[in-house]
């Protein structure tokens, strides 16, 4: 049984979903292998135009690494595993498409590092997510001490990470955590709809907007304004703003290629 379901859906929409219910969908090192395979895959895909990460079952969307996995590992090994997790979410974040996190349960640990490397994160009103490492007396190490405090701010960032507590659906969007709650069994159907409508707007426009806020907010409001002109003009030059001019001008549904 693959421990990553993969499937496409309506052409452009593609979901991958971890798929070890049995211990909360956990990290073990072989769901990374085959989660970077469909990475690699997606970022090769033009077809493609917007990815969902959700996890199989009801109860988990990723409890984090796989701590039974990790029990045997000597503290070199421990590093290692936790520098792979890392580096398989900032795969996922250097997508050059939108993700979306579907979180249908609980995300601790690197499970929330990995909802935070995606570009929206939608829960069910059953979810609860938290740094937890500090309770194991580690710290987050995939990449939650940046994410997380870019995200919702130092105080909060300090506030989750330092008591390990887990947060609510409904705090977590209160704090600007997630970007929607929805009911339990409606959380994959609500991360297709957000997908259809990114889906249906211009490609390149897409990629070029990701990079220009990813990269913008990382530095200063002069060079961002620079980062955003440079990814306006490779809008330009393109057939698909042609098509967007055309089909507003006979007030129809534009067919964008990507191109």
């Amino acid at each position: 049984m693959p421990l990553i379901d993969y499937k496409i859906i309506e052409e452009h929409i593609a979901i991958l979903t971890l798929n070890r219910p049995e211990v909360a969908n956990a990290m073990s090192k072989n769901l990374l292998d085959e989660l970077n395979n469909h990475l690699q895959r997606i970022d090769q895909t033009e077809t493609i135009r917007c990815v969902i990460i959700t996890g199989a079952g009801e109860k988990a969307f990723c409890a984090g690494a796989d701590l039974k996995e990790r029990k045997e590992m000597s503290d070199d090994q421990v590093i290692s595993a936790v520098s792979y997790i890392g580096k398989s979410v900032t795969t996922v974040e250097q997508l050059k498409i939108p993700v979306i996190a579907a979180m249908n349960g609980v995300a601790f640990g690197g499970g929330l590092e990995l909802a935070l490397a995606c570009d929206i994160r939608i829960a069910s009103e059953n979810a609860k997510m938290g740094l937890t490492e500090t309770s194991l007396a580690i710290i987050p190490g995939a990449g939650g001490t940046q994410r997380l405090s870019r995200l919702i701010g130092l105080g909060q960032a300090k506030r989750l990470i330092y008591t390990a507590k887990p947060v609510t659906s409904t705090e977590a969007l209160e704090i600007g955590l997630i970007e929607k709650k929805t009911i339990s069994n409606d959380v994959v159907e609500s991360a297709i709809e957000i997908a259809r409508l990114i889906s249906n707007n211009g490609p390149v426009a897409i990629k070029q907007a990701k990079t220009a806020i990813n990269q913008g907010f990382q530095t200063d409001i002069t060079t961002g304004l620079a980062i955003e002109h440079l990814c306006y003009k490779e809008t330009i030059p393109t057939g698909d703003r042609t098509e967007g001019l055309q089909a507003f001008r006979g007030k129809r549904k534009p067919v964008y290629k990507g191109k």
